[in-house]
């Protein structure tokens, strides 16, 4: 819970400062609206000098237009970082909470005569669809992931439970398809 205290008013700051960027390109897209129909309106009047100047400025201010939506972009992608470290934190607590407190869960309580796994828990989980997923298991990030130490490995990373690991070997480690691809003589 003390992981998600300071949440409600971090995304409240950031909305804030999204509405007030959306404000203000709004103001500069109605700038440079007026600005094209009064160049355009003007423009035979004008000499060569005085239409580089106006398009000068015209193209400032849709530089600045696109740089404020960009400063929006920026702040929901950190915004929606923000909310996913959360969950990930959330996820990671709870699948701790169970493991250790052997919570029984409606799909736990079906794999009865299987031992509780975190990979269990997680399973049972939505995830976005949009989320990546590693190891043999073909699940999300969840817990301590160790990295094949082969280049070329099309999974590369993996739980540690799935790959019967207790803790970070001090050599190189290869996951079981590349090491099984080693010892055939395949790829290094």
């Amino acid at each position: 819970m003390e992981s998600v205290e300071t949440l409600p008013s971090d995304l409240q700051r950031n909305f804030a400062l999204m509405r007030e960027l959306d404000q203000q390109a709004e103001n500069e897209s109605s700038r440079v609206e007026e600005r094209c129909k009064s160049f355009l309106e003007g423009m035979e009047k004008m000499g060569d000098d005085d239409k580089k100047k106006q398009l000068q400025s015209i193209q400032g201010l849709f530089k600045n237009t696109i740089d404020l939506g960009d400063q929006k972009v920026a702040l929901a992608v950190q915004t929606y970082e923000t909310v996913d470290k959360h969950i990930r934190q959330l996820d990671s607590d709870l699948t701790q909470f169970e493991v250790e407190n052997a919570v029984e869960t409606p799909s736990s309580q079906q794999k009865k005569r299987r031992k509780f796994t975190p990979a269990d828990a997680v399973s049972d989980m939505p995830v976005d669809p949009n989320e990546p997923t590693y190891c043999l298991c073909h699940q999300v990030s969840y817990g301590e992931m160790i990295a094949c130490d082969n280049e070329d490995c099309s999974t590369e990373w993996f739980h540690f439970a799935c790959v019967n690991l207790k803790a970070k070997p001090k050599t190189k480690w290869y996951c079981p398809m590349c090491s099984y691809e080693m010892d055939r003589g395949g790829r290094k």
